[in-house]
């Protein structure tokens, strides 16, 4: 017996003895970020608890000795949403089942999660309102506890049934009392019950990933049965299906999520509540349960959730939107990519970017090289701005290659990137580029979307724009001098930002007004009595682009210059932002200024600016300002962690950037470059 006393200390000691909970850091973190003390060694007090990994052959040694010591075991396992690719391909998990009383894929014995199930009839209605948003937040984003397939609309019969497929030696098919009879009798029966209807039998991730063998292999298709073993969004195969059969699979719970009612022939955790046609001989109902109550017992109150960026607990909906950017990063480099037009201080950042997906990354240094390599290798090519011109899109058709638009995101680092500072966001637009309207692009279309945005996107982005404007977040966080602006004494204030005047942004973006020097006489036209405050663009300050204005044009339009000074207090200053086409009018919408568009930046035509400029027809869409962040600065962008540089939310940027906390900067042998480069911009061939 253990010694009967309590263990000094808030934390609760937890005692392992398989290797694998001892050495797996992710699963370390995740307990201790959630009060648990990891140790390897003898247990001395009665509140002392043994862990265990599930009911592999390693958890018998703890599973012993709590028995013989009479101490409380917990058995650990990942949760129902764990990660892009699976764990035997070194994908570390986003939470944890914590269990006290047994574990859920063993229904002949009391669980936690079995008592969540029994208790969630009694939950709030606003906790299934919640519950209700989770599914709705799994459907929308494809989520699955794997999550390494695309989103693509696959080539699927007109009319089938889906047959689950699980790896051998599962023990939730050993526990949930089935066994390689079960399969079988499945998809007999699929057939049976759907005579002539095509059977798709669905591989599992690990099968697919070649590390376990499933109980089907492709030997079993024949006649209407086809063996499915590409990744596919399982959502997309459920959408579709006319029936879903499984043994024990959790892709039996996301049927019922996805409106199936499954055929089961095993005994899973949210079979025999009304929502699974049972098939086993031993299934007798437990209750009567909605998908809510499943959704609330085993999503949000069954886990442990784990922001792997501060190393401290999650909530699940969070987890999602971590889940959904590490998906998005896969999917952008799962293919490949040939690159071009990437100056050589950035390919190393963009290869850990987009080459943690497994894909090959390719620089090419010609359009005609770049074209070849993309074919040969069927992968997207991926080009830096307006590299390769006008003849890129149809040269690129002709070779049935796809391209990807590559540009700076709008929140993207502590520092400029003339001055060679690694962007923390990117955009990747397969359409055109949000800086151009004269065709559409991903960013006009999410924009578009973003009106039928489900409520808690609309909050997300809300308290994205308060985080944007507490931590006074801008594109470059370059901070500089406070301005002190003068009293309004009944008269606006006017604040012109100044543009690089050669930026794409302008040149595409811009008809009649396309010079610092027309902005400025134009603004003082529109406001002739305003106070009108002139802000340069940090890379024409520090002499690494063009668009300086000269003295004179300033005496005339304008009341003050403010030279190195920190945009977001100008913004929070002024009445009225006058631009072209600049960012800092979208960074005014956040901080409920009015802005004023000379030109047609992304964020015109929307309803919410004073357009000046000959805004696309297409642009008809009213969305809210919620909703536009939302497109702008969750749909559109990639983020990545500035501290660990893993793919991450825009949340979590933010929060790096509040804190201080922006990862490596430039050097000075970077900063010095970054000069030269501005001085011989016209000999940009040479270092490309």
């Amino acid at each position: 017996m253990a010694i009967k006393n309590n263990a000094p200390g808030r934390r609760q000691r937890l005692f392992v003895y398989n290797l694998g909970l001892l050495f797996y850091r992710r699963a370390r973190r995740i307990l201790e970020a959630h009060g648990y003390d990891v140790k390897f060694g003898w247990p001395r007090y009665d509140t002392d608890m043994i862990g265990v990994w599930g009911r592999k052959r390693t958890s018998r040694r703890g599973r012993a000795l709590a028995a013989k010591r009479d101490l409380p075991l917990l058995t650990i396992e990942d949760s129902f949403l764990r990660s892009v690719r699976t764990g035997r391909q070194g994908a570390p998990s986003l939470g944890v089942i914590c269990d006290r009383r047994g574990i859920f894929f063993d229904t002949t014995k009391d669980n936690d999660l079995a008592a969540f199930i029994k208790a969630s009839v009694g939950v709030p209605q606003v906790d299934l309102d919640k519950a209700a948003a989770g599914i709705d937040a799994l459907r929308t984003h494809q989520l699955s506890k794997y999550n390494a397939f695309e989103l693509d609309d696959p080539d699927l019969p007109g009319d089938y049934v889906l047959v689950v497929d699980q790896t051998k030696g599962d023990a939730s098919v050993r526990l949930g009392r089935a066994n390689a009879d079960s399969f079988q009798k499945m998809l007999k029966c699929a057939m049976d019950e759907n005579p002539g209807v095509r059977v798709l039998i669905k591989a599992h991730p690990e099968t697919v990933a070649g590390k376990r063998s499933g109980h089907f292999q492709a030997a079993d298709a024949q006649g209407v049965v086809e063996f499915y073993d590409r990744p596919v969004s399982p959502w997309r195969l459920m959408k579709t299906a006319r029936a879903v059969y499984c043994v024990t699979s959790q892709m039996g719970l996301e049927a019922i999520f996805a409106g199936h009612r499954p055929v089961v022939f095993g005994l899973p955790f949210y079979g025999r509540w009304g929502l699974t046609d049972d098939r086993h001989e031993a299934a007798e109902q437990l209750g009567w349960r909605k998908p809510e109550h499943l959704f609330w017992a085993a999503y949000l109150k069954y886990p442990l959730w784990y922001d792997p960026f501060f190393e401290r607990r999650n909530s699940f909906y969070r987890t999602v939107d971590v889940l959904v950017a590490q998906a998005k990063n896969w999917r952008d480099g799962s293919r490949g990519a040939v690159m071009l037009g990437m100056r050589l201080w950035k390919r190393g950042f963009l290869r850990q970017m987009l080459g943690s997906a497994g894909g090959r990354i390719q620089f090419a240094n010609g359009l005609e090289a770049a074209l070849n390599a993309a074919r040969e290798n069927a992968a997207p090519l991926f080009v830096w701005g307006q590299t390769g011109g006008e003849n890129l899109s149809a040269m690129a058709e002709a070779d049935g290659v796809d391209i990807v638009t590559v540009e700076d995101g709008f929140v993207r680092s502590k520092g400029l990137g003339a001055e060679l500072v690694r962007p923390c966001s990117l955009v990747f637009d397969r359409q055109g580029i949000y800086y151009d309207p004269s065709g559409p692009s991903d960013l006009e279309d999410l924009i578009a979307a973003s009106v039928d945005l489900p409520t808690r996107e609309i909050e997300r982005a809300g308290a994205l724009q308060r985080q944007f404007c507490r931590a006074a977040l801008s594109k470059y966080n370059l901070g500089g001098s406070e301005r002190k602006l003068p009293e309004k004494q009944g008269r606006q204030i006017v604040l012109v930002v100044g543009q690089v005047e050669d930026d794409a942004s302008v040149t595409l973006g811009c008809d009649v007004i396309k010079s610092n020097k027309d902005l400025l006489w134009a603004a003082r036209q529109a406001f002739p009595k305003a106070y009108l405050i002139y802000k340069p663009h940090p890379d024409v300050e520090a002499g690494l682009r063009s668009g300086a204005v000269g003295a004179e044009t300033l005496r005339a339009t304008v009341n003050g210059v403010a030279r190195n000074s920190d945009i977001t207090g100008l913004i929070k200053g002024c009445d009225v932002v006058c631009t072209m086409t600049s960012l800092a009018g979208f960074e005014a919408l956040l901080h409920g200024k009015q802005v004023v568009c000379f030109g047609v930046p992304f964020y015109a035509g929307w309803g919410l600016t004073d357009d000046r400029g000959d805004v696309p027809e297409r642009r008809t869409a009213r969305p809210s300002l919620e909703q536009l962040i939302h497109a702008c600065l969750i749909g559109y962008p990639r983020y990545w962690d500035p501290i660990s540089g893993d793919p991450c939310p825009a949340e979590t940027v933010f929060e790096r950037f509040e804190r201080g906390q922006y990862g490596p900067q430039g050097t000075a042998t970077t900063k010095a470059l970054a000069k030269l480069q501005g001085v011989f911009s016209s000999y940009a061939h040479l270092w490309r």
